[in-house]
């Protein structure tokens, strides 16, 4: 089994494990009413972009994600959130230096003896979701449960999605798809967006990711036969007929059949949490490796942290 195969079925275990630890981390977390700003590089601003539409929803306060480097140094927050698993990535770590302790900032992070820890002025630390992959998986989400968890979430039934989904079958198979597109709407529009990193990452695979409003405005023009599109989470009136009207595979957990996990597995629900959905879509971008002859342990190209000299 590659590492990243373990890693992603350890998802259960770890998100229930980092909510245990939202109520001891609360004076490094969020307070309700501040402004937060959220950073991170590739995976970790994805889940950056989760947590900010989360917190927005849930009546937290004003929530902005910007990758690392883009981060807006003339604005004012009353906090800074950094999510980052090595905690060696040169743009947060340039970022945390940038503000010096001016701003209030927390560092989440797989590697607790990391230099991200020492440059923030508070921490939330992550070991057991830490990872040898290159390609992350689980300490990304796990940093997702923690922050949605300290939002007042209950993680039990989310928990029992992620059991699903680790064991379901995959709802296309991979050697028949060409190109994927993934979608969402609102904080799952983050979601979407890793789930077409990880194609892209473990199988240098053509895929691409759209606000699912968005998708009819020019996007949806390669859909076809042969390819496929995934959403996230609630979708557009009439967009699953439109898509399936292409020709294209249509994967969503909430209107159709696509997803063999629905119908049985709980009673009284329609739909695995748009969060275990990912973990379809992990295991799915690492079957797609596997069927185009790669190693999802070693992607081509990349390193476990980005570190610029």
């Amino acid at each position: 089994m590659a590492y990243v195969d373990a890693e992603i079925n350890s998802q259960p275990d770890c998100w229930l494990r980092a909510a245990t630890l939202a109520g001891p981390s609360a004076d490094a977390l969020p307070r309700r009413g501040e402004r937060v700003a959220v950073v991170g590089c590739g995976t970790s601003w994805f889940m950056a972009m989760a947590y900010a539409a989360l917190r927005e929803r849930a009546g937290h306060g004003e929530t902005d994600a910007f990758q690392a480097s883009e981060f807006p140094a003339g604005r004012h927050y009353d906090r800074i959130i950094a999510i980052t698993r090595s905690g060696t990535t040169t743009e947060v770590l340039d970022l945390l230096a940038s503000v010096d302790g001016r701003t209030p900032s927390t560092v989440i992070v797989g590697d607790p003896d990391s230099p991200a820890v020492g440059l923030a002025t508070a921490n939330v630390r992550l070991p057991f979701a830490d990872e040898r992959s290159v390609v992350q998986t689980r300490f990304a989400t796990s940093a997702l449960a923690l922050l949605r968890a300290h939002l007042g979430e209950n993680l039990d039934a989310l928990a029992h999605d992620a059991e699903v989904a680790v064991r379901a079958p995959l709802p296309v198979d991979p050697a028949q798809i060409e190109q994927a597109t993934f979608l969402g709407r609102g904080w799952t529009i983050g979601l979407a967006q890793e789930a077409a990193l990880k194609c892209r990452e473990a199988a240098t695979f053509w895929s691409e990711a759209y606000p699912a409003m968005d998708y009819r405005h020019g996007p949806i023009a390669i859909a076809g036969p042969g390819r496929m599109v995934w959403a996230f989470g609630d979708i557009p009136e009439g967009l699953a007929e439109e898509i399936t009207s292409t020709g294209a595979a249509f994967v969503h957990s909430r209107t159709n059949g696509t997803h063999t996990v629905l119908g049985d597995w709980a009673a009284g629900r329609t739909a695995l949490d748009p969060m275990a959905d990912l973990i379809l879509a992990q295991r799915f971008a690492v079957a797609l490796a596997v069927s185009r002859g790669l190693d999802p342990d070693t992607p081509r190209n990349l390193t476990r942290s980005v570190v610029l000299t």
